[in-house]
């Protein structure tokens, strides 16, 4: 059985911002239940999609900066940190695969519930930076916080 190893993954927010978190500045990931489904997305065609039951990962604080691919307004003065603490708008991610895998990107759509009449904030996410390590702790998941999940990190 092959098994593949990401290269990073980068982070698509409702405003069209993106953050992208390379391999090594990552603690730990859990993406569960992946499944493939046929949907339309804003109106646009069928097309298939990857969701996911649940998405947990804890960052190091070394990912807490602006790359030069990215474009995120709201982080320019903050950091991406504060920026996830803030808004809680993770729409989808990339799983991005390094150059000896051969494999196309896979688009993940993580669970999502509006908070508002806005749309932006997801009512499954909730993150926080632990006073211990630093390090940013994230859950997109409809039954547990991340309080729930790392309450001994936090």
């Amino acid at each position: 059985m092959s098994k593949h190893v990401f290269k990073e993954l980068k982070f698509y927010f409702r405003n069209g911002d993106t953050w992208t978190v390379d391999h090594g500045e990552m603690s730990d990931v859990w993406i569960s239940r992946v499944t493939t489904s046929f949907g339309r997305i804003e109106g646009g065609r069928m097309q298939e999609i990857h969701p996911c039951k649940r998405f947990r990962i804890e960052i190091l604080p070394e990912a807490d900066y602006i790359k030069d691919t990215d474009v995120s307004t709201a982080a320019m003065a903050d950091g991406m940190f504060n920026r996830i603490i803030k808004y809680q708008d993770i729409e989808k991610l990339d799983i991005e695969f390094g150059p000896d895998e051969n494999k196309e990107p896979m688009e993940i759509y993580l669970p999502f519930k509006q908070k508002d009449a806005e749309g932006l904030d997801n009512v499954y996410q909730s993150s926080a930076i632990s006073k211990q390590n630093g390090n940013l702790y994230v859950a997109v998941d409809e039954d547990h916080s991340v309080y729930d999940l790392y309450k001994d990190r936090l």
